[in-house]
């Protein structure tokens, strides 16, 4: 019996970082459809992070998962991934990371190389490894385009066609969903998720608290719903009371998956540059996005038509994807964003709702002088 062909798509990141690959995905599906496809990732590096494996489940994009602690030196540890990989017999590896740099590129060709890899696609180099800047909008490239980019050798990744970015749940996930949301007793309802594993990308909780009466007078039929992970659920709790009318705190409580199909019955998502910005994106619900202005305005946007990003930027060239001149700088980009801002977005995307008829971006931008 002839033995099924398996390819090796190198990735790295999480939650956010595994869903702007989706259109990649979805095209190394199409063209390897006959092939065992094995994704190689990181381990989760911080509690709030789910693995791969959890944000693509069972979806049939990936078949298998393998992982290994990212920028690890430790010889046994390179060693024993090095025999694992060559065990498999594969020829053939995707190189669907962010760039990271000549220096590391070659050094993982040679490594992969050591492991039997002979055909590599998509490795960053030249303009492959930058965002093309659009003057016109002040926008950089995105970052699934970016990737798309790497992959045009071997067909069209399709990143803005809403198709490209289906997550495939599956029937015993929308059941949880809906059990989850039992309570609400099918009340239209706002997705909130207040929290991102990073604090320069944090709004702040007094923020949020303070944001709940506004919103609740723009959506007085609606509940609302907070999403997050386990760590979440106290502050979580917090904002939640100062919203009047019924609401339902399920940080912690379910699957990136599930979370996903929860998202995807409200009305409007809300919350910072985030793994669960990019879920909602992803099944289609119009999000409000509060941005630092640690990264280049549109790399990590989300995908869709009907968002609201709100991205102050207080320098010309933002922070360079500077965490520590951010810091340095108190947050300013973030913190000097308001809650009338967040609110006047909300009624913005609540009435755009399902609108647009295209996968392009069309997103509030406020600068600031």
């Amino acid at each position: 019996m002839t033995r099924r062909k398996s390819i090796l798509i190198y990735r790295l990141g999480s939650l956010g970082d595994t869903v702007v690959a989706l259109p990649c995905l979805h095209l190394l599906a199409r063209v390897f459809a006959d092939s065992e496809r094995i994704v190689l990732t990181n381990l989760p590096v911080h509690a709030k992070a789910p693995a791969v494996s959890s944000v693509l489940g069972k979806s049939g994009l990936i078949h298998k998962y393998m992982s290994y602690p990212i920028a690890t030196r430790n010889l046994f540890e390179l060693a024993k991934l090095c025999w694992k990989v060559r065990q498999l017999s594969i020829e053939t590896m995707v190189y669907l990371t962010p760039s990271r740099g000549e220096a590391a590129i070659r050094r993982d060709e040679l490594f992969f190389r050591l492991c039997g890899i002979r055909e590599f696609i998509g490795i960053p180099r030249g303009e492959l490894a930058t965002h093309h800047y659009d003057p016109v909008e002040d926008r950089y490239e995105a970052e699934a385009s970016r990737l798309a980019r790497c992959l045009a050798a071997i067909g069209d990744a399709r990143p803005n066609d809403p198709a490209s970015w289906d997550l495939l749940l599956n029937e015993q996930e929308y059941a949880s969903a809906t059990s989850a949301l039992r309570p609400l007793d099918r009340a239209p309802f706002l997705a909130i998720g207040i929290a991102s594993k990073e604090d320069i990308k944090d709004w702040g909780i007094e923020n949020w608290k303070a944001l709940m009466p506004q919103l609740r007078r723009h959506f007085p039929e609606h509940a609302l719903v907070l999403i997050g992970a386990k760590e979440d659920r106290s502050a979580s709790d917090e904002v939640a009371a100062r919203w009047e009318g019924r609401s339902l705190n399920v940080s912690g409580n379910l699957s990136p998956r599930e979370s996903a199909a929860v998202i995807q019955r409200a009305d409007l998502f809300l919350g910072p540059d985030s793994g669960p910005m990019h879920l909602a994106a992803s099944v289609g619900t119009p999000c409000v996005s509060i941005f630092a202005g640690n990264d280049r305005p549109g790399i990590w946007f989300p995908f869709g038509n009907t968002n609201e990003v709100i991205y102050h930027r207080h320098r010309k060239d933002g922070f360079d994807h500077d965490p520590n001149a951010c810091s340095a700088e108190k947050k300013k980009c973030i913190l000097s964003i308001s809650v009338e801002e967040v609110a006047a977005a909300a009624v913005r995307a609540g009435k755009r709702k399902r609108s647009a008829a295209s996968g392009t971006i069309d997103s509030l931008l406020i600068e600031s002088p």
